[in-house]
């Protein structure tokens, strides 16, 4: 007798599961899990991410590979400390030296505004001292979440 990949029947007339129906009912059963599970794994996602889309874990890497040749998160370098930065008013960290055109701004550091900055420094505030671009929209989005995250908002 030689197996096949169908059902066949023993001399008690019951059938036996033969090794192509068994990898289909675990396939199957493999599929149904992946259904269930599939709605809960975007919403963990989404936890992880900040209330803008970043990932606040991937803006940390991002910033630290990026941003911390001018900037750190404590101390002044050739660009002011970030630590505190999300919802602090441009040019107010008393120990740097900041532009005078930053000075005048008058900017609330926010999710819009940080994306603005990060996207174009000197459209956004013309004849600022910073000529570093994120051009990624996922990085932005990332090192705001990150920023947000440093600043508890």
């Amino acid at each position: 007798m030689t197996m096949k990949n169908t059902a066949q029947r023993t001399s008690m007339g019951k059938t036996r599961l033969t090794l192509g129906r068994w990898l289909g009912a675990a396939f199957a059963l493999y599929a149904l899990a992946v259904l269930i599970y599939l709605p809960h794994a975007s919403s963990v996602v989404a936890m992880a991410a900040g209330p803008d889309g970043g990932d606040a874990t991937r803006g940390g890497e991002v910033f630290n590979k990026r941003c911390t040749g001018c900037h750190s998160l404590d101390g002044e370098k050739e660009g002011p400390r970030l630590r505190g930065v999300f919802g602090r008013k441009s040019a107010t960290v008393p120990t740097f030296k900041y532009s005078d055109a930053l000075k005048k701004a008058n900017i609330t550091w926010d999710a819009d505004s940080l994306n603005k900055w990060l996207t174009d420094p000197e459209k956004f505030v013309p004849d600022n001292d910073m000529d570093f671009r994120l051009v990624k929209d996922d990085e932005r989005a990332d090192v705001i979440a990150y920023l947000r995250k440093l600043s508890s908002k």
